[in-house]
């Protein structure tokens, strides 16, 4: 389960950090054209609601990447 956590001696920490990022940015557009999406079928949008929604997802991909990502792989 915990494979490739960042926190391993075994895993390069700079290339989990652009791995990471990378995941938390594509995990941040999709949820904000998703919001935005949904919002405007409902008629008006929120962007206040948009960008926290896509922040929180940001947060959340970096905070379940914690614990491995399959791109970074211990040696």
């Amino acid at each position: 389960m915990f494979k490739n956590c960042v926190f391993k001696v075994s895993v390069d920490t700079k290339r989990w950090m652009k791995k990471a990022t990378v995941r938390a940015v594509k995990t941040v557009a999709q949820t904000f054209i998703a919001t935005i999406g949904t919002a405007s079928y409902l008629g008006a949008v929120d962007w206040k609601l948009v960008v926290s929604a896509s922040v929180l997802a940001g947060v959340l991909s970096v905070a379940t990447s914690v614990a491995g990502i399959p791109e970074v792989e211990g040696e």
